[in-house]
């Protein structure tokens, strides 16, 4: 263990279930409720889970069962485990962190502030008639270009002050009084709610065609290599693979705790959730196409499109409570994201700490203001357009070479089988050796041609059209920015503890 770091010294959750909840809690984010079901619909219904599920089975539980044991053993975050294994891999935890810092959570936490914002606006419905217009003009006014930045929306900069309000509040207080106490309220919560409005949708007329579209097998699709790369990198980003939350967390985890066992159950109740929500939004896209009286593809949009503009609409159309439903759905969204976001800013104040020994209430106060600032780019007129190509550099690059780099570094410098027989010490559940090759060779070659795959397709056409310039300005120079950052941090010496 790297110089300065004592286990003495770290918090520990105060129950297990506490531990599952925080870590299912930053699995578990707006990608499950927007993404998935949208990302199932185009890749062949039903017949998208087989691979979808071959790659949590293959990809997605052994990675969490790496990040987990790597944090137990060291005993620290994603810099100080790097660290633990080769000083001269520090670099690749710092990285992670601060690329999830000062790059994901930024526009993450602005998504979440649109969805308080459309909280307040469900009470009433306050989006119009037209909530494509609405939302484009009225709400983001979005600006030509990314180069055209425009002025902060002030809508979105008041969520925005509430989002990173709560994002402090909840990691200020501290491993059980903070992350421990939000997650035990924030998960149940979220499952009640997600029921409800299962429960709700499923009853309205259409709602079995909009469900039949949604998870109507097309075997078909499956011979397309697209369709297998688009489920292994659902996997991957869905469980918050490669972000150090997991490390963290795993680091305030007792001496014999169940790696295996918790690792399958993160991945399997995060997996289910993403199932099971995109039942509450293909049965309102099937009310809305039985309503409008046009097939269920007219009406079903990827990403934003979906949470904004589609449902919405069909909000407005529901028969009796109405704003009920805008609440329940929104608020879903709402707290999806926030249990996200504060497990991404735990990562980043849990390596700090290691590492610098500053006081967790000063780290916390001054990231969540600079966060706050960081982010406003993204709420101005242009912050859609940053928004989407830091996005996607930042996860189709950032975060698939960093997941490969930490295969390496445990599958073949550290040893996967050293680490695993830390993991069968501690565990009831035990590994077999399979795991090992999947970390040395199957986990790190599927990543390699995920990254693959998507530098062709960007050499051949430039992601969503954008200008190559804006493309190199804003998404590959801000990988770059938070690599050398990251180097910078990493050549800091390690400050003891003062007994």
């Amino acid at each position: 263990m790297k110089k300065g770091i004592t286990a003495t010294h770290r918090p520990q959750w105060k129950t297990h279930i506490g531990f599952l909840l925080a870590a299912i809690g930053s699995a578990i984010g707006l990608g499950n409720i927007w993404r998935f079901p949208y990302l199932c619909y185009k890749n062949g219904g039903g017949a998208f889970l087989i691979p979808y599920f071959l790659a949590l089975v293959i990809v997605g539980i052994p990675f969490m069962i790496l990040e987990i044991g790597l944090g137990h053993k060291m005993r620290g975050s994603a810099p100080a485990s790097c660290a633990g294994v080769s000083s001269r891999w520090e670099w690749l935890g710092w990285w992670q962190v601060i690329f999830v810092m000062f790059g994901i959570v930024l526009y993450y936490s602005v998504i979440v502030a649109w969805c308080f914002y459309y909280l307040l606006l469900s009470f009433g419905l306050k989006w119009g008639a037209d909530p494509n217009a609405f939302f484009f003009n009225d709400f983001l006014m979005i600006s030509e270009s990314p180069f055209e930045v425009g002025n902060i929306r002030l809508p979105i900069l008041f969520s925005l002050a509430v989002v990173w309000f709560l994002n402090w509040f909840i990691v200020f207080r501290g491993v059980e009084k903070g992350l421990e106490k939000a997650n035990k309220l924030f998960m149940p919560l979220l499952l009640f709610l997600i029921l409800v409005l299962v429960g709700w949708s499923i009853s309205l007329p259409g709602s079995s065609e909009g469900i039949g579209v949604y998870l109507k097998p097309d075997f078909e699709r499956l011979k397309d290599i697209g369709v297998w790369i688009d489920a292994v990198s659902q996997i991957f980003f869905t469980l918050s693979l490669g972000f150090g939350i997991l490390v963290a967390y795993a680091s305030y985890l007792p001496k014999k705790s169940q790696i295996v066992k918790d690792s399958v159950t993160i991945s399997v109740a995060n997996c289910f959730f993403s199932l099971l929500a995109g039942v509450a939004v293909f049965s309102i896209v099937g009310y809305m196409a039985h309503e409008l009286s046009v097939p269920v593809d007219k009406v079903v949009s990827k990403s934003i499109g979906l949470a904004f503009v589609v449902f919405p609409t069909a909000i407005g159309m529901l028969p009796a409570f109405s704003q009920l439903f805008g609440v329940l759905f929104f608020g879903c969204l709402v707290i999806a994201g926030l249990s996200s976001s504060v497990s991404i800013l735990e990562a980043f104040t849990s390596s700090a700490i290691d590492k610098f020994h500053y006081s967790r209430k000063t780290l916390v106060s001054v990231l969540a203001v600079a966060g706050f600032f960081g982010s406003t780019i993204f709420a101005s007129q242009g912050g859609l357009f940053w928004l989407d190509i830091v996005d996607h550099f930042l996860t189709q690059y950032g975060l698939v070479l960093a997941g490969i780099l930490e295969c390496i570094l445990i599958g073949w410098i550290y040893k996967a089988h050293v680490l695993r027989k830390h993991i069968n010490s501690v565990s009831q559940l035990r590994l077999l050796s399979w795991w090992d090759y999947a970390v040395k060779i199957v986990i790190p070659a599927t990543l390699v041609v995920i990254l693959v795959n998507g530098f062709i397709k960007e050499v051949a056409s430039p992601y969503e059209g954008y200008p190559w310039l804006a493309i190199v300005l804003i998404g590959r120079d801000w990988v770059i920015l938070t690599l050398f950052l990251a180097m910078i941090v990493a050549a800091r010496p390690w400050k003891d503890y003062q007994e």
